[in-house]
């Protein structure tokens, strides 16, 4: 009686840790990428002749090598799909950067920030994602 008790408050207790630790992983992976995607949008969001492009791809590039790395941790907890949405969108905002298209290059910058913030709430343990 006493051993299956023991071992169930193990199990329950390995799964809240490692729950707490993906969880404290995503929220700073979220916060750190979220703040990298505000500070290129400060930058494509200026009139079209004061945009620093290559400013912006550079940044970019920045954005994805640290998106690659954090990529390969959180895809052994979070779905693979979820995780692809923003590596498209990522690719979406080299593609407009390239050709200097600010508006589209703000709508993917704004679908990128969107995406990781629901990455960060469907993965959050709380009572309506688990009911």
């Amino acid at each position: 009686m006493y051993k299956e008790l023991i071992i169930s408050l193990i199990i329950i207790i390995a799964i809240i840790t490692g729950n707490y630790i993906t969880q404290n992983y995503t929220e700073a992976t979220v916060s750190e990428l979220s703040a990298d995607l505000n500070e290129l949008r400060q930058e494509v969001v200026q009139e079209d002749e004061l945009v620093d492009w290559e400013g912006a791809k550079q940044k970019l590039e920045e954005i994805e090598e640290a998106w690659t790395k954090r990529y390969e941790k959180m895809a052994y907890y979070i779905e693979h799909n979820e995780l692809e949405k923003v590596r498209t969108s990522l690719t979406g905002i080299k593609s407009y950067t390239e050709k200097k298209d600010a508006p589209e290059a703000l709508n993917q910058l704004d679908s990128s920030i969107f995406i990781l913030e629901h990455i960060k709430e469907k993965n959050a343990l709380d009572l309506e994602n688990i009911f």
